[in-house]
């Protein structure tokens, strides 16, 4: 049975929500993750209410978690760019800031698209960057602007 989300949706943006409930369901610790474009709109989202059917049940975060989040990850990408630049370093590959409880990670996809992860304190950080680099491997050849802004208009309707 398809869920709501992904009804009338094409196969590749079906196919990542499935890479966002995979990633969901196989690293423990996760609490909230969110994909976002290059201009900061939210294109995925790992809370229920934008998510297929039956995800693995994950702590709870903040309310709004997914907006706030892709908020935050639009913000940081954009420091981090922007320092990189300055420091004539690059491109930015990963983006992590330990916090006291928790972690934030944050990962280019392709033309400035970014997955941002929110985790528990206890997460291990090697395999969220793990699973995070996988998503992104397979995530990022199939991100076109036509599939962006599919899943934009997916996010709109879903609120």
């Amino acid at each position: 049975m398809t869920a709501p989300i992904t009804y009338g949706l094409s196969n590749e943006a079906r196919n990542l929500h499935w890479l966002l409930s995979n990633l969901v369901e196989e690293v423990p610790g996760l609490v909230s993750v969110a994909v976002v474009s290059s201009d900061g709109l939210l294109l995925l989202s790992s809370d229920p209410d934008h998510m297929p059917a039956d995800p693995a049940p994950m702590p709870v975060g903040p309310k709004g978690s997914s907006a706030d989040l892709a908020t935050i990850v639009s913000g940081l990408g954009s420091l981090t760019v922007g320092a990189a630049q300055l420091m004539e370093g690059g491109g930015v590959k990963q983006t992590m800031v330990a916090m006291e409880y928790g972690s934030l990670f944050v990962m280019s996809i392709s033309d400035g698209s970014l997955l941002g992860v929110h985790a528990a304190p206890d997460c291990d950080m090697s395999i969220v960057a793990y699973h995070m680099a996988l998503f992104v491997g397979r995530a990022g050849h199939v991100l076109t602007p036509e599939l962006r802004s599919e899943l934009r208009k997916s996010m709109e309707s879903a609120s």
